[in-house]
């Protein structure tokens, strides 16, 4: 673990794209204290390999001596256009807790050390619910839209739940009793006004450190509800391989390339908490690229050293291996296997019905005695 309170802050800064308020974590790790952090997830779609993003930075924090939550949202999960229906809430924040475990332990973190908390156990108290109310009424909808606009699904004639939705996520942070909130690019919006709602209720503001997002597969960002933009983290190798091998990755061209992301901000983050900081990519006639550098990949990218036909199956295969401690961990459990069954059923598919087609009495084979009218009773 790091000792100063400089070496704690640098592990803490190291691979965020910004932190908001950094002088709140400064002067907590100069009084001698332990930053006390959350990470929440809404417990919606199933996760993919952008969570490895998250688990890297909570396995730094950590080892920064911070404290760290998880917030598994299940009420948010319901807010955000019910995109997990209540029937299934339950069976799906079982298995996020299964799945963020597995990740965690593939990176090697120790989620002993972890605080797992489910946000209806005080979500749903009388000073809670409370608090919401004050403030919604402090708050417009204009705010509400503009710090959820990135996160919560928007229409033009969308329920109140979504607005609800970044009001309860600024609330947690004082009921979590945490200093700090750890989340992505697109939470931004949501973060900056959780540190100018919270005073109106007579609560302190917070710091909050900001992953860089992670670019899909097909572009753009990877989202758990764009099949095409994410690697399921229990998909088989072949599935991986198959869904890198047909992503966008355009030759010599670094900006939204999915690949590429994933090296920086997956690969080499885990080799580096593995103990060896590298990313290897196989040649058939020469000696194998050796990077430790994201930027020295980037140079050789752009200037087509390292291909999209090179660069796609070293990626497929260094996924592959970061992933196969979960799918162990998942195979070996019939718990799991149960629990996931339940939280994601398969859709069911109605057969279609055969109609059958009147002919008429005159098409070949008709039983024509059958089909002549009644003769007249002498």
């Amino acid at each position: 673990m790091a000792s100063s309170a400089e070496s704690r802050f640098a592990l803490i800064r190291d691979n965020l794209g910004e932190i908001l308020n950094p002088e709140l974590i400064e002067s907590i790790l100069a009084e001698g204290r332990n930053p006390r952090v959350y990470w929440g997830t809404a417990t919606t779609g199933r996760p993919h390999s952008g969570y490895f993003v998250a688990a890297i930075k909570i396995a730094q924090l950590l080892a920064a001596g911070c404290e760290v939550v998880i917030l598994l949202a299940d009420v948010h999960a319901f807010l955000d256009s019910l995109k997990a229906p209540l029937e299934l809430v339950e069976n799906r924040v079982k298995y996020y807790e299964k799945v963020i475990r597995a990740i965690l332990e593939a990176v090697g973190v120790s989620t002993e050390k972890l605080e797992f908390v489910l946000g209806s156990s005080y979500q749903r108290s009388s000073d809670y619910v409370m608090d919401v109310y004050r403030l919604a009424a402090l708050t417009s909808e204009h705010d509400c839209r503009k710090a959820g606009a990135e996160i919560v699904k928007q229409s033009a004639n969308a329920p109140m739940s979504g607005l609800l939705y970044p009001i309860l996520q600024v609330l947690d942070e004082e009921y979590l009793k945490v200093d700090a909130e750890l989340g992505g690019q697109d939470q931004r919006k949501l973060f900056t006004a959780a540190t100018e709602w919270l005073p109106k209720l007579g609560y302190r503001k917070r710091a909050h450190l900001i992953t860089p997002m992670v670019a899909g597969l097909s572009g753009g960002k990877m989202s758990s509800s764009v099949e095409d933009s994410k690697i399921d983290l229990l998909d088989p190798p072949e599935a991986v391989s198959k869904k890198i091998r047909k992503s966008e990755a355009f030759p010599r061209v670094v900006e939204n390339n999915g690949i590429i992301a994933m090296v920086e901000f997956v690969l080499l983050p885990a080799a580096d908490l593995a103990g060896k900081k590298e990313f290897r990519v196989e040649r058939r006639d020469d000696e194998p690229l050796i990077y430790t550098d994201i930027q020295q990949l980037k140079d050789d990218y752009t200037n087509d050293i390292l291909t999209p036909q090179l660069l796609k199956p070293a990626a497929a295969e260094a996924l592959t291996r970061l992933m196969a401690p979960i799918h162990k961990a998942y195979v070996e459990s019939a718990e799991w296997q149960e629990i996931t069954l339940k939280a994601y059923p398969p859709p069911v598919v109605k057969k279609k019905e055969k109609k059958v087609k009147d002919k008429g009495t005159r098409h070949p084979g008709a039983n024509k005695e059958q089909d002549l009218p009644e003769r007249p009773k002498a």
